[in-house]
């Protein structure tokens, strides 16, 4: 009798763990964001960076511009046991574009404004560290304008022989005055009228994460603090701060992971 209980707990300790459920969808390259269904009660990390999951098991991830071709999702369940899932992550080609002969002026900020952008950017920083737990991003996205793309993601200048920050976001050409709105859900985080480099700007926290940043904007009618819906007016497109032209610049984070807002919306219909 022993004998036969001995057999069956190693039987028992042999059988595998059933496996935990790992749904993806989404851009699996650089700049790409990933949204994703796991069990209840499972925790995720990415890299060794914790991944926030829903009580519902939702969650999302990004990677960065320049993010490396492997990535390693480990996900623990609830009894300890782990699953690692290895993630390939498709390189992209950059527009890059080199300008010599410009005047300083035009490559460095002036002393007495590096405190002032100094401050903005903390502010935003701050912003973009907040986890909500509710996954307002699991509805999807829409177009926050309509309009010519002008610019897209990762993009980048090289001004007098000095590589600078690429572009992270992707650019709507649109006159002064059309309507900006929030592409998913979620909490207003900040809404400025004259940041130093991008005017009038709105964030909006859709969870876990995931922020959008909306820039150069002529009027922002979002507040703080306030819970917008997919499709609810937020300002208007302008040329603030320091743009070219009136477009609306839209950004995307996952904390401090800036990806592709493009990634998550279909292409936008010619104009006519």
């Amino acid at each position: 009798m022993i004998r036969l209980l001995l057999v069956a707990m190693l039987a028992l300790l042999a059988r595998p763990a059933d496996a935990v459920t790992l749904e993806m969808n989404g851009a699996f390259t650089q700049g790409g964001i990933i949204m994703g269904r796991t069990d209840p009660g499972v925790k995720l990390a990415l890299d060794g960076r914790p991944v926030r999951v829903s009580a519902e098991g939702v969650f999302v991830l990004g990677f960065g511009r320049d993010a490396e071709p492997d990535a390693m999702l480990v996900a623990t369940a609830p009894d300890g046991s782990e699953e690692r899932k290895a993630l390939k992550v498709a390189k992209r080609s950059y527009n890059i574009q080199r300008i010599d002969g410009l005047p300083q002026k035009y490559v460095e900020p002036k002393p007495e404004v590096l405190a002032r952008i100094r401050r903005e950017n903390a502010g935003i920083k701050k912003v973009r560290e907040i986890d909500t737990d509710r996954p307002y991003f699991a509805e999807g996205f829409i177009w926050p304008a309509k309009g010519r793309i002008s610019g897209v993601y990762g993009s980048q200048r090289v001004l007098n022989g000095v590589p600078k920050r690429p572009h992270f976001g992707v650019d709507v050409a649109g006159p002064v005055g059309s309507p900006v709105v929030a592409p998913a859900g979620g909490i207003v985080r900040l809404a400025e009228k004259d940041l130093y480099y991008t005017g009038g700007t709105v964030i909006i926290d859709h969870g876990h994460g995931l922020s959008s940043a909306f820039l150069h904007m002529q009027t922002v009618t979002a507040k703080v603090g306030e819970e917008v819906k997919r499709g609810a007016k937020i300002g208007t497109i302008g040329a603030t701060g320091r743009a070219t032209g009136p477009h609306l610049d839209w950004r995307i984070n996952w904390f401090d992971v800036r990806v592709d807002a493009a990634v998550l919306v279909p292409p936008l219909p010619p104009k006519n």
